[in-house]
């Protein structure tokens, strides 16, 4: 059995900036290798409005990045939306998508909403808007968002993320045979992260 475990918070602005890469990946990875999303949790449940100093450190890693990546933002959401450091209900999100077979789709969304409509991911309603936009049952969605249940699939995320020493989005793993290999990641070249896949299979 080779798995690939994916960890990564689905508001990270860096797994945002992978994200074409990692599609290319997908596409081109050998059969025999699954995959397994981990979200690891940049940040815990939160009310308090994102302090200005914050704001401005990450609308300048927003910067380093279209720089050193290519990858565009939308910064109207420092002006429309009301920022908070809080991404844990994304991250159940996209694990309530899982239990519908959707779950990379609700990443992509979870992205899309925030880094290109300048719509908040922390906020349940654009949880739920994400949800209606891949189809999923929104109801079903919307009850097992902050269920006991959903709420214990993250725990076990976050602690397959610690038990890997992961501190860092995105990250890549692979296991084969039992052993487990870091996975150097490239946001602009799919093919050297595929050349380090296929040398431990």
């Amino acid at each position: 059995m080779n798995t690939l475990y994916y960890i990564l918070d689905p508001m990270c602005s860096w797994c945002y900036a992978f994200a074409p890469s990692w599609k290319k990946l997908l596409q081109n990875l050998p059969s025999h290798v699954e995959i397994e999303y981990i979200h690891g949790g940049l940040a815990r449940h939160s009310d308090v409005p994102m302090p200005q100093e914050m704001q401005d450190m990450l609308q300048n890693t927003w910067k380093e990045i279209e720089q050193k990546v290519g990858t565009k933002f939308n910064y109207d959401f420092w002006s429309k939306c009301k920022p908070r450091r809080s991404t844990y209900l994304a991250c159940q999100a996209c694990v309530s998508a899982r239990a519908q077979n959707k779950e990379y789709e609700m990443i992509q969304e979870i992205q899309k909403a925030y880094y290109q409509d300048a719509l908040n991911p922390s906020d349940r309603d654009t949880l739920e808007l994400a949800a209606s936009n891949i189809n999923l049952d929104v109801e079903k969605f919307s009850h097992d968002l902050e269920s006991k249940e959903i709420v214990n699939l993250f725990e076990e995320d976050l602690n397959k993320r610690r038990n890997l020493g992961i501190r860092s989005f995105p990250s890549l793993v692979l296991k084969s045979n039992n052993e487990y290999f870091s996975i150097t990641i490239d946001f602009t070249n799919y093919e050297t992260i595929l050349k380090q896949i296929n040398s431990y299979l």
